[in-house]
């Protein structure tokens, strides 16, 4: 179900309370990727974001997006917590669109150099924009079917052989897909594909990855030795197009 925000100048794929599954600038509007050089703590980094946005002139609803870095990964009890905490923030800031939450979002867990505390990595914001190409993320997603939080429902839970991974890469391949599918794009239009997992994917990378990735493979992909957010995941990927990318 895509959704308009139009106090945020964008479009939303309809997620789950802590999340939605993705966003796609609104005619007029480009969204903006911005990274930390530095990962700041949930709580500054929020404060952070806030001032970003009002020395820009931009609205608080025009946050579309955050990338959040964790010190290892949670049990499903312990994420279902934590996404409490996080919301709480967002309601607080009036991003809520009649009981749905727009914001997209990725969460990870640094296999090595990970913060001690959970911190914002990168967010991303629409501005006013003559572009005529969509811009857009895709939330992170692991192998889980959409909707649910239950470890029942992992694919292939607990298994790290290279046909189990490579099953679980293509599940989140399909998901990213009609992610894709739902907000109006194709790969096509993907400037970057992020993978997070610590297993080596090389025997499955050429068919499982870069040939379904199409057009879009001419980017590459970006590795990042990591964890997924929930202890059992093994594999995510998020997705991104977008044309103005900053450092903070």
């Amino acid at each position: 179900m895509l959704l308009l925000n139009p106090k945020g100048n964008y479009w939303f794929l309809k997620g789950i309370s802590p999340y939605s599954a993705g966003v796609v600038s609104d005619e007029g509007y480009e969204i903006v990727h911005a990274t930390f050089l530095t990962p700041q703590p949930m709580a500054i980094g929020f404060d952070q974001v806030k001032a970003h946005l009002q020395s820009i002139g931009r609205p608080l609803d025009a946050l579309c997006a955050m990338e959040l870095r964790s010190p290892k990964p949670f049990t499903f009890d312990g994420f279902i917590e934590f996404n409490g905490t996080y919301l709480e923030v967002l309601k607080s800031w009036g991003l809520l669109l009649d009981g749905l939450n727009p914001v997209a979002r990725t969460n990870i867990a640094p296999a090595i150099g990970a913060p001690s505390t959970p911190c914002i990595y990168a967010f991303s914001y629409t501005i006013p924009s003559q572009r005529k190409e969509k811009s857009f993320i895709v939330a992170g997603a692991g192998e889980l079917p959409e909707g649910t939080l239950k470890a029942e429902d992992v694919i292939r839970k607990g298994e790290t052989s290279n046909e189990a991974l490579a099953e679980k890469t293509r599940f989140v391949m399909g998901l990213m897909t009609a992610r894709l599918t739902g907000l109006g794009l194709t790969w096509a239009q993907v400037t970057t594909t992020e993978v997070y997992t610590i297993h080596p994917m090389t025997s499955f990378l050429e068919n499982e990855i870069i040939t379904p990735m199409g057009a879009s493979a001419i980017h590459g992909i970006t590795w990042h030795y990591s964890r997924p957010p929930i202890e059992t995941i093994e594999y995510e990927l998020d997705l991104r197009g977008c044309f103005t990318e900053i450092v903070l």
